[in-house]
């Protein structure tokens, strides 16, 4: 039974969108207003390697075409991926995540981590950089970003 308006829910899931590369973190987060935003709910960019290898589901070839779905599952209406998404977490119980196009870096990979990820030592201590995009430090990439990605930079 849902709580009241506002207030927590256990899950038993949860999603951590990431990618390999911080142009494709920013496209994807800053998409509505294609404005990258260093103050506002203040911003933060991590990167991080495993400490352990994931095991990904590949949707970036054919494959979504061989299970009958087709590229609009990267890119198509959010309602119909999520309904992919919980198909896929039931018929892949190895997988802890899911390799896929981004869809607003033209097709770069990024990856959607499940909470299996975590089953094992995951996260290390201590990230390979770790700044807010206030960071003065970041601000030369963050323009470089911008200007490759068509967004503004405030």
């Amino acid at each position: 039974m849902p709580g009241a308006a506002g207030s927590l829910l256990p899950q038993t899931r949860g999603i951590y969108y990431a990618a390999p590369d911080a142009k494709t973190c920013l496209a994807e987060v800053f998409q509505a207003t294609r404005r990258i935003d260093r103050v506002f709910q203040s911003p933060w960019l991590v990167a991080f390697e495993t400490q352990t290898p994931v095991v990904l589901l590949d949707l970036t070839g054919d494959f979504a075409t061989r299970m009958g779905a087709s590229m609009a599952i990267h890119s198509g209406h959010r309602g119909r991926a999520r309904g992919w998404a919980r198909d896929l977490y039931e018929a892949f119980r190895e997988a802890q995540g899911v390799l896929y196009a981004a869809s607003m870096a033209g097709g770069a990979p990024a990856v959607a981590l499940n909470e299996r990820a975590l089953e094992a030592p995951f996260f290390p201590a201590h990230p390979l950089l770790h700044r807010a995009l206030a960071d003065d430090v970041l601000l030369d990439p963050l323009r470089h970003a911008a200007r490759e990605l068509g967004y503004a930079l405030r």
